[in-house]
């Protein structure tokens, strides 16, 4: 054996041996989020900062970079002063949340302690903007986070979504929640409908010689099946059912939008910002950091979220996540969702909006 080989051969043992370790941290790694998942509450503790407060020490950190020290003195004195008046007479606050929708909208037990906090805490005249992002998803999850967001309401808190990309089906469920909803120009907002897709193989097992026995008690407890053969009953059941899932998803949403022409706006489809405030599907075209700035004109602006206890296997997959880069993350999520789309649950559940 050459050098040359004798190199080949110890290239390829250390590629064996990272892949094995790699194997290992990924199972750890897996059973780790299981764990995380089946707890009853979000991993983490509630952190809170001001965010007004940083800007301004933005601003302060380019006055000392264009090395104006009359003025940055000047405006330290203010800030100073500032604090000191706010202490005494504290100004209304702006509690700051996000909330990043997939099709299951796993984020919801997060979003519920949030309004844990924001009920407990907030007092008349506070107000909470929820920085909303969701293409949708399953009806019951949707359901369940716009009822949280109503709770909001319900405390006497004025409620705020801001949608900067998309809020759209189940997305826009949650934003007619609010008492104000924003959109940048080129959000996404509407598509107010629902969609099943059942996929059924009965004629290819059919042709093969294979039977498939499907058993229930209850007339329509199974409608469309994956194996079986669907009937015209079924399918008009099934589609009967759709339609009564959108009856409601309408009357939510004009529970608190009550002038929305529902002939235009219920039909699936989706508009931009611009368009959707012609529509009435929003009140104001702005980003949330626009709104932000201008609301901390008078009052304090304080972003609420979650620091994650991080082990060393938590560690550990950080580092291999940010390597491996957020393109493959991003990939294998929107795989997730989509096959979601297809798959067929338990009690006909694929009804998404």
């Amino acid at each position: 054996m050459d050098f040359s080989d004798f190199l080949v051969d110890i290239g390829l043992f250390t590629l064996k041996l990272a892949l094995a370790v790699f194997g290992v941290v990924m199972v750890i790694g897996a059973i780790a989020n299981a764990a995380r998942s089946g707890s009853s509450g979000p991993a983490g503790k509630l952190k809170a900062q001001r965010l007004d407060k940083r800007w301004r020490d933005y601003g302060r950190t380019l006055l000392r970079a264009s090395n104006r020290k009359k003025e940055l003195k000047r405006l330290e004195k203010e800030d100073k002063a500032l604090e000191e008046a706010r202490s005494k007479h504290p100004r209304p606050r702006v509690f700051v949340c996000r909330f990043d929708g997939n099709a299951q909208a796993t984020g919801v037990a997060r979003l519920a302690e949030q309004v844990n906090a924001f009920v407990q805490e907030g007092v008349s005249g506070d107000e909470v903007v929820i920085r909303l992002k969701s293409p949708g998803g399953l009806v019951y999850s949707y359901g369940h986070a716009a009822s949280q967001l109503e709770r909001i309401r319900d405390a006497g808190l004025r409620l705020t979504v801001a949608v900067d990309e998309v809020a759209a089906s189940g997305g826009y469920l949650m934003a007619a929640m609010a008492h104000q909803i924003l959109a940048a120009p080129f959000a996404i907002v509407g598509s107010i409908g629902v969609i099943a897709q059942v996929p059924n193989v009965h004629r290819f097992l059919k042709k093969r010689d294979i039977d498939v026995e499907l058993h229930t008690a209850g007339r329509y407890k199974r409608t469309l099946t994956f194996l079986g053969e669907n009937t015209d009953e079924g399918r008009a059941k099934f589609q009967a059912d759709l339609l009564r899932t959108h009856e409601l998803f309408k009357s939510a949403v004009t529970k608190y939008r009550t002038t929305l022409d529902l002939e235009k706006v219920a039909t699936g489809e989706y508009w931009y910002g611009s368009e959707a405030l012609e529509l009435g599907l929003i009140d104001r075209v702005s980003t949330s950091d626009a709104y932000l700035i201008e609301r901390s004109v008078d009052a304090d602006i304080i972003a609420v979220g979650f620091a994650e206890k991080r082990g060393l296997v938590g560690r550990l997959m950080q580092d291999i996540s940010l390597r491996a880069g957020r393109g493959v993350e991003r990939g294998l999520t929107r795989a997730a969702d989509q096959a979601l789309t297809r798959a067929q649950q338990p009690g006909n559940s694929t009804y998404l909006m």
